[in-house]
């Protein structure tokens, strides 16, 4: 009797464990296509200028748009989310981002679609940093380096696709269309989530904190010597590669004269590394600690962002910006994961606050190197190549203690 209880157990954790593992492919291929419909912008930004007939400089500026108002609205969602339950708040959110994407094709000037995107970067800010959040909950801390590396990863490759398959599509049907597809695809995505939606947890029957208490929270996180120093990098982190990658697709356009086809087959391995090697990455970082991948990707982005500068056949350029990525792949997963251990009470407000910093620091970037073209390409890669050198020698003394899988200094 004792034997076949024990059987009966063992079936329903590998029931468990399988509905756990099919949750997280159902969130990984939603937080793909919120990155790739992000991603799909940027490479656009010369074909966006030609067609609403206003500079690039004008147009990119619906890059931050939609980035900077998605990270504030991770606070609220987050705090949201401690008091009402993820399961609402992801709905909501992945709902909004269906209609809102949907109707970012009926803009018919800059100013239109500049307001859809900004609309919809508020709407669809609850899902990612929920599913984060989720992966705190639902794995233990020495085996979050997995599931996280496949969320980091499906960003990534939403980003890759978004940036490639995405412009070569538009090409072919055009942006508007492009939008729409994305709307359809997200429906599909929400039907798979619904049998999922017990793994998102009920209502919090815990008291709602006050607002003084939500703003101590905040306080608390920032207020450790561990807390500031990954939310710091965090933030740099996504300034220098939005900074970055945000102008891709006016740097082949002014280095080699490339169209929107050819763009998107020069941005071909930006986030490949992360779509295949995530959870890789992932698993290196639960065995051997964080202390050495997180400076060696700072490094890494920042020499790919040093090799950009001088005139380079384009196999070597296209070659610089996959090792541009790798360097993003091995950084924010990984400090992300260091989110999930601050405060377990607050993991939604934790998690928020990391996808707050993420993507105001996605916009701010965008809108620095915009301004330091005015000085020049070359100089505009330099000046963001210099700081992450220096931000990745500093981080070797900083990461330190970022050895075990407990998550304890």
């Amino acid at each position: 009797m004792e034997n076949f209880a024990t059987a009966i157990r063992s079936i329903a954790s590998d029931q468990n464990e399988l509905r756990r593992e099919r949750f997280l492919k159902v969130l990984s291929a939603a937080t793909f296509l919120i990155f790739f419909q992000a991603y799909i912008v940027a490479p656009l930004i010369p074909r966006l200028s030609s067609v609403f007939g206003i500079s690039a400089q004008q147009i990119g500026l619906i890059v931050p748009a939609y980035l900077i108002p998605y990270g504030v609205s991770t606070l609220v969602y987050g705090v949201l989310s401690d008091r009402l339950g993820r399961r609402p708040i992801m709905f909501a959110s992945l709902a909004a981002f269906i209609i809102l994407t949907a109707l970012t094709a009926t803009a018919s000037s800059a100013g239109q679609l500049m307001l859809w995107r900004l609309l919809t970067g508020i709407g669809a800010s609850g899902v990612v940093p929920l599913a984060l959040a989720s992966m705190g909950t639902l794995f233990p801390y020495e085996q979050r380096g997995r599931p996280l590396g496949w969320l980091f990863g499906a960003m990534a490759g939403g980003a890759a696709f978004g940036a490639t398959v995405g412009v070569m599509l538009e090409s072919v049907i055009g942006w508007r269309l492009l939008f729409v597809g994305v709307a359809i695809a997200a429906v599909v995505v929400l039907a798979f989530l619904l049998p999922y939606r017990s793994l998102l947890g009920g209502p919090v029957s815990e008291p709602h904190p006050s607002l003084r208490e939500v703003f101590a929270g905040y306080r608390r996180l920032l207020g450790t010597g561990r807390g500031l120093r990954t939310y710091g990098y965090v933030f740099w982190n996504a300034i220098f590669h939005s900074g970055v990658y945000t102008w891709l697709g006016v740097y082949f356009t002014r280095r080699y004269g490339l169209s929107d086809f050819g763009i998107g087959l020069a941005l071909l391995g930006y986030g490949i590394p992360g779509f295949l090697l995530g959870p890789l990455v992932g698993r290196a970082a639960d065995r051997w600690g964080r202390l050495w991948l997180i400076p060696a990707g700072i490094g890494i982005a920042a020499l790919a962002a040093a090799v950009l500068i001088g005139s380079l056949p384009i196999v070597v350029a296209t070659l610089a910006i996959t090792v541009l990525s790798l360097g993003y792949d091995m950084t924010q997963p990984l400090l992300a994961g260091i989110v999930t251990s601050l405060d377990k009470k607050r993991a939604g407000q934790a998690m928020g606050l990391n996808v707050f910093l993420l993507f105001t620091g996605f916009g701010v970037g965008s809108y620095l190197f915009g301004e330091a073209l005015r000085l020049g390409l070359g100089t505009a890669l330099a000046m963001f190549a210099v700081a992450q050198f220096l931000a990745a020698v500093i981080a070797v003394r900083l990461f330190h203690s970022e050895k075990t899988i407990s998550g304890k200094q």
